[in-house]
């Protein structure tokens, strides 16, 4: 169980650090990996991920940067120097290319966002993409291989496919994860722990699932039971 432990990350999807504070007491032992994004860092979630890494955590900072060269390695370099594990970006060319020079020689593993999950493949073509969810993860995963990423962010609808692309060293993590009988929120392409492990992920990450649940150590129990069944 306790290899499942470095796989599950729980995302703090929290208004407050009061109830991410909490959350954490909840989840105790149980959990060593935490994804802190928009809305906990916007509410003084940056020191305490620092805090956590501080007392052995691992840190998931999912801020899904994406800017001018420049401003990705400026960003990465202060990311490198907070202690964090993982740190996503989107997939685009020349700011992965910055930001895997910007961390170069240290641990901080750097994930390229494919397609987020709560989009479709109208939500794609909407946004002006001519390739359809599937395609456009595939081309996403090559080029972030190409730019020398530590792993790929994707549905585990597509982890099978990707893992295939990238090879068994990359990092292959999948968010929109739901147990069955779970609400499935505003993701639309979701999966099971079981079924996302199977299908070759390497991390789940898991929120409300989690941290909306009335026990929040006992569902994060049972997705690891679940995972490790796997």
């Amino acid at each position: 169980m306790s290899d499942m432990r470095d796989k599950l990350i729980v995302g703090l999807d929290l208004p407050t650090l009061t109830e991410a504070e909490k959350a954490v007491r909840e989840l105790g032992d149980t959990v060593s990996f935490y994804k802190i994004g928009y809305q906990l860092a916007f509410a003084g979630g940056l020191d305490f991920a620092r805090e956590l890494a501080e007392d052995g955590k691992k840190i998931f900072l999912d801020m899904k940067l994406l800017d001018i060269d420049n401003t990705v390695a400026k960003g990465v370099e202060n990311i490198v120097k907070m202690g964090m594990t993982m740190l996503t970006l989107h997939a685009y060319p020349k700011a992965m290319r910055a930001a895997v020079e910007a961390a170069k020689g240290s641990n901080l593993c750097l994930l390229a966002v494919t397609v987020l999950t709560s989009m479709n493949e109208q939500d794609v073509i909407d946004a002006g993409y001519e390739y359809d969810p599937h395609t456009l993860v595939l081309r996403r995963a090559e080029q972030a291989l190409t730019a020398g990423m530590g792993g790929i962010v994707c549905s585990a609808e597509e982890a099978s496919a990707v893992r295939k692309i990238v090879g068994p060293a990359m990092a292959v993590v999948t968010p929109g994860i739901r147990p069955v009988g779970s609400d499935r929120g505003d993701q639309k392409r979701v999966v099971t722990p079981a079924d996302a492990i199977r299908n070759g992920s390497s991390h789940l990450v898991v929120a409300r699932p989690i941290v909306a649940a009335s026990n929040r150590k006992a569902a994060a129990e049972a997705i690891l039971a679940e995972m490790r069944s796997a």
